[in-house]
């Protein structure tokens, strides 16, 4: 059960930000300095103008970066910002968090400039994958993007019901 207290909190932040959730899988190329077009139907669903700013940062979990609309971002670090930095433990998962982050703005021409030592730590080529994670954009090197999705050691349907099938819809 939820306390109240915490869903006045999500409710208002929920408001104050504009929840995205995003759809779809893009292959992309970035040229040889690193600049990497957004495709026109993201930002169709980003609503993005030339003024946007996004954050760039590594990911938790996989070999892939994450690109994460402002507001999105605003919204987690209001979460973070709950836990209590006297605790040990809080405190250095929000020095590795936030490790290495860097806010990225659409240049005139639609690209975002992904920085050289990102470039060189995960993208072997310049073929790379965007796709949509609901609020945030990953973007992987294509073969390693491949790979994962297509891990034989990972049954979906088995994950499927695992993470899913015990979830119950709020009728509320």
């Amino acid at each position: 059960m939820v306390k109240s207290g915490k869903i006045s909190i999500y409710l208002r932040l929920h408001i104050k930000y504009k929840v995205v959730n995003l759809i779809g899988t893009y292959q992309c190329k970035a040229d040889v300095k690193g600049r990497l077009m957004l495709p026109i139907a993201l930002k169709k669903q980003l609503g993005v103008n030339i003024n946007e700013s996004f954050i760039l940062k590594r990911s938790v979990f996989q070999p892939c970066l994450e690109l994460h609309p402002y507001l999105e971002w605003k919204f987690t670090m209001d979460k973070i910002n709950t836990l209590n930095r006297f605790i040990k433990k809080n405190n250095d998962f929000i020095r590795m968090y936030t490790a290495g982050v860097r806010i990225v703005d659409l240049d005139n021409s639609g690209r975002i400039l992904i920085p050289k030592d990102l470039l060189k730590t995960y993208f072997s080529k310049n073929d790379l994958v965007l796709t949509t994670a609901i609020n945030i954009i990953e973007i992987w090197d294509k073969d390693s993007y491949e790979n994962v999705i297509n891990n034989p050691e990972i049954d979906f349907a088995d994950l499927s019901e695992e993470v899913m099938g015990n979830k119950k819809e709020d009728v509320s």
